[in-house]
């Protein structure tokens, strides 16, 4: 007789020597089952309780490092004194001091290449929308009822 047999029947009073019922033996594996899927549900729940209580992974670069990437890099554009970033700056900077829509992409159109009306409007969007995004309304405000030069 195995030493785990043994433990049911002396669990339930019963001397090595006894036969164990059948019903016995039945109600100890379910309660092995039970057992098993109750640590089961408990290991699951531990890893969802975990799992929302860890702080959300965040690798967003810095805007400076954003910005020079999309007009650099994603899209290659010529800046004056190759300085992508100082002339980001000075677009968000004429768009605080209210300075139209239409005369901003004129300067980037004669400054930036390519000189497009497409690559002026990417370089002005991108510096307002990443380095300073809170002008984002007022360059909005500035670009109502504009219509591109070319028509």
């Amino acid at each position: 007789m195995r030493s785990g047999s043994y433990a049911k029947m002396t669990l339930y009073g019963m001397q090595p020597n006894q036969v164990p019922l059948r019903g016995l033996v039945v109600r100890i594996r379910f309660k092995r089952h039970r057992s098993l899927t109750a640590g089961i549900a408990f290991a699951s729940a531990l890893v969802a309780v975990a799992s929302t209580l860890a702080p959300p992974a965040s690798a967003v670069p810095g805007p400076e490092i954003e910005y020079t990437y999309d007009v650099m890099v994603r899209r290659h554009f010529d800046f004056p004194n190759n300085d992508a970033l100082a002339y980001g700056f000075g677009v968000c900077d004429r768009v605080t001091q209210g300075v139209r829509y239409a005369d901003v992409m004129g300067d980037v159109k004669r400054d930036v290449l390519p000189n497009d009306e497409q690559a002026a409007n990417y370089v002005v969007s991108n510096a307002v929308g990443i380095l300073c995004p809170t002008q984002i309304s007022q360059l909005r405000d500035s670009a109502a009822g504009y219509v591109s030069p070319g028509g």
